[in-house]
């Protein structure tokens, strides 16, 4: 299937993503400022989804959607089973890449850090601030494992339902937070003429190392940069 014409419009130069347009030096304070500008926007249904890619010690990498669950200076929170195939990998290579998505504000933002396992109480209390059902659900699926049917799925669920009626759900010793620490994050504004917006905030380690001629300041340890599109 040849898709080379399909193709839409984006903004025009006048609508271009400059530098003065910063909302904040600082690259977590300019997500939130796009991302609740996402959550407003009628046509997009769920602000919070994002593509996690995680990557295995030798090199093979897998994707997926997930939910951001909380976000804030000290990263970007998310949950899931440890024992599927991102958390396995997570556990190899403690390393990720978050990518939104909000095709509405023909905008994107890209993450990468380093990930580590939120403290079991924090994912002991997002797990019961969860409907019933969803606590079930994650008891129910070992998640990434091979199943016969999806019978299967419908008989456990529903032992588990009577099981835990009248009782609390206890959260399984398998599903639990992570926190990605971001290192790099990337804001992608698209333009119609392919010039799209590339500002690029990375964290310098070393606050004293010099800087380049097209490398400005940001807040803290961030610097940023235009990258050529």
């Amino acid at each position: 299937m040849d898709l080379g014409e399909l193709r839409r419009s984006y903004r025009g130069d006048a609508e271009a993503f400059e530098e003065q347009h910063l909302a904040s030096r600082d690259p977590i304070q300019q997500f939130r400022v796009w991302f609740e500008e996402a959550v407003g926007c009628p046509a997009i249904g769920e602000a919070n989804a994002m593509c996690l890619a995680t990557c295995t010690r030798d090199g093979k990498p897998s994707a997926r959607m997930v939910l951001l669950k909380g976000f804030g200076q000290d990263g970007f929170r998310f949950f899931t089973n440890h024992e599927s195939r991102k958390g396995k990998e997570l556990d190899a290579n403690p390393f990720a890449s978050l990518v939104f998505y909000w095709e509405p504000l023909n905008r994107q933002v890209r993450i990468e850090g380093s990930v580590k396992r939120l403290p079991e109480e924090e994912s002991e209390r997002y797990f019961h601030s969860r409907p019933k059902s969803s606590q079930i659900g994650a008891v129910v699926s070992r998640q990434s494992t091979v199943i016969p049917d999806r019978e299967y799925l419908r008989k456990k669920n529903a032992e588990l339902e009577e099981r835990y009626r009248e009782t609390t759900v206890p959260k399984p010793a398998y599903w639990g937070g992570y926190i990605l620490q971001p290192d790099v994050m990337e804001f992608w504004q698209g333009q119609t003429n392919r010039l799209h917006d590339r500002i690029v905030f990375r964290r310098l380690r070393d606050g004293s190392a010099p800087l380049g001629d097209m490398t400005h300041r940001g807040e803290g340890e961030w610097v940023f940069e235009r990258f050529s599109p």
